[in-house]
């Protein structure tokens, strides 16, 4: 078993393991015990009471975070020539069509966080799945990376739109902001995705939806949240 470091020693002193924190608590807490020399991420971790082996009880989806994820995100548009400079004027980091496409399959290249695209495009796009997919890359309507609207799309993405889906677990992971933003921008930020997280409940789903919720930043220890009152 990895012995854990000094810091992160010192963080779990402030937690009690057993404990289920109300959110206020459990996002000033993480806060605290995020003491790296760099700015953690603050990630949720949900596992709900479904089964992802099954198509009608996946949860995913998408959500604006009101207060971004605190990362610069590189958006690369995959768009037809005429809707190039509208997506680039959205402010789009890169925008094309099959150079990019190339560029990913023949260099390998991956200097981008997210993909938008349009309908019309997802037949060259579809090109892309065997090596989009399996980095979690591969635009989707659920997401809303596939949409006729890609100015929106890029704004959205640039503005801290964060996807959630089911692992194979039954748990959804997410980052919801950097430790920096205090914990009233964290809170906020973690309602709006649990709020997006139980409005996407599977009309399969049975008995409890929200079986636990754990906070942790990149380097400290999970703190759990009261679940029974998440919803």
């Amino acid at each position: 078993m990895a012995k854990k470091g000094k810091i992160y020693t010192d963080s779990a002193k402030l937690i009690e393991k057993s404990k289920l924190y109300d959110t206020n608590e459990a996002l000033d807490l993480v806060c605290r015990t995020a003491k790296a020399k760099f700015d953690e991420t603050i990630e949720v971790h949900v596992r709900l009471g479904v089964d992802s082996r099954h198509a009608d009880q996946q949860v995913r989806g998408a959500v604006v975070l009101p207060n971004g994820t605190g990362k610069n995100v590189r958006v690369l548009a995959l768009v037809r020539p005429e809707n190039v400079d509208a997506a680039l004027a959205a402010g789009a980091d890169y925008a094309g069509a099959e150079e990019y496409i190339d560029k990913i399959l023949k260099e390998n290249w991956f200097e981008f966080d997210v993909i938008v695209t349009t309908p019309n495009m997802m037949g060259m796009v579809g090109r892309l799945g065997r090596v989009l997919g399996p980095k979690g890359l591969m635009p989707n309507p659920k997401a809303g990376t596939v949409t006729p609207d890609v100015a929106r799309a890029v704004n959205e993405a640039k503005a801290g739109k964060i996807e959630y889906r089911l692992d194979k677990t039954n748990i959804i992971h997410c980052p919801i902001g950097k430790a920096s933003f205090g914990a009233q921008k964290l809170t906020e930020n973690f309602n709006a995705l649990l709020g997006a997280i139980i409005k996407a409940k599977p009309a399969a789903a049975k008995g409890q939806y929200i079986k636990s919720c754990v906070l942790a930043s990149t380097m400290g220890p999970g703190i759990k949240v009261n679940y029974t009152k998440l919803g």
